[in-house]
């Protein structure tokens, strides 16, 4: 099982793949919490919130990602999986923050379905 300092070092080599225009107004950086996120709208304990943007006029723009939430999921997996999905959620992440700063939602959107599909709305 990957440690969380493990983590923090792939998810800075990763964060280093990124140019740096994609950290603009990224003033509070990327945060490896070491909780597990349990989703709100879990009906089983089985969705996971692996990484969230966040925007607050005190903290300003920042991405969470959850060490214990890519345990829960990945934990028994490969190192090299954790890592694609450390890569993909960073992304993901990011691509809400450009998004933000374009004045656009279309992940939103896209995130918004998948949860009505997991409901079953």
């Amino acid at each position: 099982m990957m440690s969380i300092d493990e983590m923090q070092d792939i998810l800075n080599e990763l964060a280093e793949e990124l140019p740096p225009v994609f950290y603009k107004e990224l003033n509070g950086g990327i945060l490896l919490l070491p909780e597990a996120q349990l989703s709100k709208y879990a009906r089983a304990n089985d969705l996971y919130t692996l990484g969230e943007y966040r925007r607050s006029p005190g903290m300003g723009r920042y991405i969470v990602i959850f060490y214990g939430s890519f345990i829960a999921l990945f934990g028994r997996r490969s190192d090299a999986l954790m890592k694609q999905e450390l890569r993909k959620t960073l992304r993901h992440e990011f691509t809400h923050h450009l998004e933000s700063l374009a004045g656009e939602d279309g992940l939103e959107r896209e995130d918004d379905e998948f949860m009505r599909n997991y409901l079953n709305l």
